[in-house]
């Protein structure tokens, strides 16, 4: 019978710990955030991609946009961009990351908004085919806008 023993220093165990902690935090964070929804990317290049977004979202809109255009995200924020941000924030966006970059904007009308008719319309930004951000207005005098993502006013 053969017995082996490991002389192990003190220091390289106290590593092997700390490494091993630090991999299951990282894998505790990244479920976390998966489950939270964190890390969904929506592909928006085609029309076809926008209109599945636009369904699984819940919302009822014209099958073509009322509008497209392309924009710049400017390299310095304003109070109104930072503002939006803000919405972009709370859907998990941050436009700050595109900074500069080009963007692919699209505005639909929406038709299913309860309590709102002809006034509401639903805009998607996309940069190189992906969702960064978007948002539902009203366009009435004293109109409003809440986050892409929120569902809750259908």
């Amino acid at each position: 019978m053969f017995v082996k023993t490991l002389k192990v220093k003190k220091t390289a165990a106290i590593a092997a710990a700390a490494a091993v902690c630090a991999a299951l935090v990282l894998l505790i964070v990244l479920c976390v955030v998966r489950a939270a929804g964190g890390g969904k990317t929506y592909a928006v290049k085609t029309e076809q991609q926008r209109q599945t977004l636009i369904a699984e979202l819940g919302w009822k809109t014209s099958e073509k946009p009322s509008e497209h255009k392309t924009a710049e995200i400017p390299a310095e924020f304003d109070e109104v961009y930072s503002a939006y941000n803000e919405l972009q924030k709370q859907q998990g966006f941050d436009l700050t990351k595109y900074k500069g970059k080009k963007v692919e904007i699209y505005s639909y009308p929406v038709y299913n908004y309860k309590g709102h008719k002809d006034c509401m319309t639903l805009t998607i930004i996309g940069c190189e085919g992906r969702l960064i951000g978007g948002d539902v207005s009203c366009s009435e005098l004293d109109g409003f806008m809440q986050g892409l993502m929120s569902t809750n006013e259908k």
